[in-house]
């Protein structure tokens, strides 16, 4: 029997609070897709069906010396001062907080790729996970490089079309539609359901 662990990434007040400071980012894209509320309904409704469930937050310390010569996303989220260490734009969001006994939260991510320098690998293969399923964002950038990544790794890779977001809807499309497909099953959360 397979087991799926759903993997979170970039639930985070700089995202997906209002007051965000990458919050227009990716507002667009993730109002079109209902990432945050069909992530939320489908861990309040069916969190059982789960194995784990694991956030992988991003985070920096103040002066972002873990960041050398930082380019694309990563430069701008140290020119703006995003995902600081013991902020408000890093905390994961409050709409978890219902959820603290069912989510693990994996701490070390500080570039694109969840299971760079953290322990989510280790984590997966001690519950004996076969397949990952990833919701969150930047579709384009962290969840590619975590779903490519999980891949490689030997993991059944599934990534929620409804559940991610990008810099616009139209990335958002492209990747979901062209690229993910090449080494990931794309389908909604509602289908994800069916499948658990």
């Amino acid at each position: 029997m397979p087991k799926f662990a759903l993997v979170l990434i970039g639930f985070q007040n700089d995202y997906f609070s209002d007051d965000g400071l990458l919050h227009s980012y990716i507002s667009e894209s993730s109002a079109v897709t209902g990432a945050l509320s069909n992530t939320i309904k489908l861990i309040e409704n069916h969190h059982d069906s789960f194995e784990v469930i694991v956030s992988t937050p991003i985070c920096f310390t103040e002066n972002y010396d873990e960041l050398t010569n930082p380019i694309g996303i990563l430069s701008a989220i140290k020119e703006v001062g995003a995902f600081k260490q013991g902020t408000y734009g890093a905390k994961e969001i409050s709409q978890f907080d219902p959820f603290k006994d069912v989510i693990t939260t994996i701490p070390g991510k500080r570039g694109l790729n969840a299971f760079t320098d953290t322990e989510l690998e280790s984590f997966l293969l001690e519950n004996d996970i076969s397949d990952v399923v990833l919701a969150g964002t930047v579709t384009s950038i962290c969840i590619d490089s975590t779903g490519r990544s999980a891949h490689e790794k030997g993991f059944n890779v599934t990534i929620l079309n409804d559940c991610t977001s990008s810099r616009t809807p139209f990335e958002q499309q492209f990747y979901c539609e062209h690229v993910f497909p090449l080494y990931s099953r794309v389908i909604g959360s509602k289908e994800l359901v069916n499948l658990l």
